[in-house]
């Protein structure tokens, strides 16, 4: 699922050499506003510039039926100092893609959700070498116990890469939690948490509120930490993580807000 503002692009080198183009915060427009406010219109929480509201790329009012995410997104514009840099603005990029993307068709979102299931990442356990299994049994097996219990969803485990087709019937019950997320930001922050972790199913313990975000995080990196503890740790490796946990906290602050009726506990509001 694109991110509509904004996408960040990991893969795009640093090349200093190539001084005579310009450099992607020249590209970026001024900040142009004085004042950043909340306010409520037509049931929605949304996000106004010196009283004007903000538009979506899509040209819809920027909002919320979540008040702790409006003032989340009115914090990341106001923390905008000479430009508006759409990386540093997570919880925004969300919820545009949210509405402009998700809104109109939740269906398609919802599959692709139930696709990454039929071959998530905790079913699959190492064969080698000594020890790891040992911690995908540790941090892995709660999660899909839980699943065979709270979702009535019994995945089948394999050992290696060799693909292993799942049950029909846990598919069919995994699927109909996932068709019940119908707040399209909550879908959105979802399926992106399913994408930086590799795994539904731990997208779907943070939506039901079985795991929370350092939980999740430290479940989908048990193989990357392995290794770190091993062979040490790349740098580029380390400011790519680091920048996709940004997102990631984007996402479960979504979710909380939404699904937990409760102020974000991983977002300092202003």
């Amino acid at each position: 699922m694109a991110d509509i503002l904004g996408e960040r692009d990991d893969n795009v080198p640093e090349t200093p050499t190539r001084v005579s183009e310009p450099s992607r915060k020249s590209q970026l427009p001024k900040r142009f506003y004085k004042d950043v406010v909340v306010a409520e219109e037509d049931g929605l929480h949304v996000v106004k510039l010196d009283e004007r509201p903000v538009k979506t790329p899509g040209k819809s009012p920027l909002g919320s039926t979540s008040a702790e995410i409006a003032r989340t997104m009115a914090a990341e514009w106001r923390d905008q100092i000479d430009v508006i840099d759409p990386l540093t603005m997570p919880v925004t990029r969300l919820v545009n893609t949210a509405i402009d993307g998700v809104a109109s068709d939740l269906q398609v979102v919802q599959e692709d959700i139930v696709r990454f299931a039929s071959s998530d990442m905790l079913c699959y356990r190492a064969d080698g070498p000594s020890g790891l299994d040992d911690l995908h049994r540790e941090h892995w097996d709660p999660l899909i116990d839980w699943c065979h219990v709270a979702l009535g969803a019994r995945f089948s485990l394999a050992q290696g890469i060799v693909f292993v087709e799942q049950p029909a019937e846990a598919m069919t019950a995994f699927n109909g939690h996932v068709g019940q997320i119908v707040d399209p930001t909550a879908l959105a922050a979802c399926h992106l948490v399913t994408t930086l972790t590799g795994s539904a199913i731990i997208a779907m313990a943070v939506y039901k509120g079985e795991i929370d975000l350092d939980e999740a995080w430290k479940i989908a990196h048990v193989d990357e930490d392995w290794n770190i503890s091993h062979w040490g740790e790349d740098e580029d490796a380390k400011e790519r993580r680091v920048a996709r946990f940004v997102d990631m906290k984007a996402a479960c602050t979504c979710i909380a807000a939404i699904t937990w009726n409760c102020q974000p506990r991983y977002v300092e509001l202003q």
